[in-house]
């Protein structure tokens, strides 16, 4: 189930930013729009993307992941190869809409969901492993992407990365996948019945992160102070990350780099972030989540103001392993905390509750630097209120102790 996982999150790339980056200058010089325009459209497809995942959580909760998984990646697919023959900025709309909800939200969702269901005591650490294929895709894919813009044409690496997730995704997630650990005998952590009093015991003695063996509902998780205090970090995240790595290659080149570099960097963030999988699911099994996330935080202000200044040009280097360590943490403890603290029952809904507020968050991400640059002729004011951003989260999530039911 973890190398499934681990596959989806590779290949939920054609609908994530990094990905997307490679594309945004070819396909804009090629329709003939503005950096606004282009912006607007993801940002638009990405609002739809967010408002749609509620409801793909209840579907994966209800049916499962060996039904929705083949759904999601045969759409996915398709989307990927719609957005090969587009030539105007209504198909783009539609193409980023397919893409950004099916790759980005879907997709995403439905391999954590999977982890979840399949361990327990050990879930950060599976997150981790999972979360792997995430970093492995960011340090592959935009330079699989560019490589294939620069030799051949955007259109041939849309139709690559589409015949990609068809061949990977759909025929093993039908053949491979189930849904939870019980449909086979079995407890979440590879336990036996059997062994379950001794495990437990074992675990309780080696772990300190707050697991809870309540499930709420989305109704109850809703009216709950914690949830909100949580909820700002991926809401942070998913618009101060979303600019930088959208824009990346316009920031980079405001420092005198190149846009390979700039996708170099791409690739040593997301290396960086791999190294760090293992050590940040271990902490997360081991202390309190929130403690973490805050620390997410704080590494994401730092990197902003890098971006900022950026003294000398090796400091972008600093700047991409900062957001690597922000990168590792976001795939491990953010994707983590959910279910630790609201249980397994709903966890699809749930997490498409928070996961709705976070991509609409990163709906709007390209669209401060882009109206920054386009009206002011410079990326500093967007990039000041992005500093600050982090900073208020870090506050906010430090003070969100696991939540108890009130009677």
């Amino acid at each position: 189930m973890l190398g499934i996982a681990a596959a989806a999150q590779y290949l939920s790339a054609p609908g994530q930013s990094y990905s997307v980056a490679a594309f945004k200058d070819p396909m804009r010089e090629g329709l003939g729009l503005s950096e606004t325009q282009y912006s607007l459209a993801y940002a638009v497809a990405t609002i739809l993307s967010g408002c749609l995942l509620p409801f793909v959580g209840r579907l994966v909760d209800r049916f499962g992941a060996r039904t929705m998984l083949p759904i999601i990646a045969t759409g996915l697919g398709a989307g990927c190869y719609y957005m090969s023959t587009i030539s105007t900025l209504t198909e783009l709309y539609v193409g980023f809409c397919c893409v950004r909800s099916l790759g980005q939200g879907a997709l995403s969702l439905v391999s954590v969901w999977l982890v979840g269901e399949w361990f327990q005591n050990r879930r950060g650490v599976a997150t981790a492993i999972a979360g792997v294929g995430g970093g492995l895709s960011v340090m592959t894919i935009p330079l699989l992407n560019n490589w294939i813009i620069e030799n051949y044409s955007w259109q041939q690496a849309w139709i690559t990365l589409s015949l990609c997730v068809w061949a990977v995704l759909t025929l093993p997630a039908i053949f491979l996948v189930r849904n939870r650990p019980e449909d086979l005998g079995m407890l979440p952590d590879g336990i036996a019945p059997d062994e379950l009093d001794e495990n437990v015991n074992d675990e309780n003695d080696s772990t300190g992160s707050e697991v809870s063996d309540e499930s709420w509902t989305v109704a109850e998780v809703i009216r709950d102070t914690t949830f909100w205090k949580l909820l700002a970090v991926p809401s942070t995240a998913g618009l101060v990350g979303t600019g930088l790595v959208f824009h990346q290659v316009k920031l980079m080149e405001q420092h005198g780099l190149s846009p390979s570099y700039a996708f170099l960097l791409m690739t040593i963030q997301a290396g960086f972030a791999t190294l760090l999988a293992f050590p940040a699911g271990i902490a997360t099994d081991r202390f309190p989540n929130r403690f973490i996330l805050a620390g997410a935080m704080v590494a994401l202000a730092t990197a902003t103001a890098l971006v900022m200044s950026m003294p000398v040009q090796w400091m972008t280097v600093v700047y991409a392993l900062i957001m690597g360590l922000h990168g590792s943490i976001m795939r491990s403890t953010a994707n983590v905390v959910w279910i630790n603290y609201y249980g397994r029952a709903n966890q699809g809904a749930v997490r498409g509750v928070a996961w709705s507020v976070m991509i609409l968050a990163s709906a709007m991400g390209p669209l401060p630097l882009a109206i920054s640059t386009d009206y002011f002729g410079s990326y500093i004011p967007a990039l000041i209120a992005f500093l600050v951003m982090p900073i208020v989260a870090a506050f906010a999530v430090w003070t969100a102790h696991p939540p108890k039911r009130t009677v």
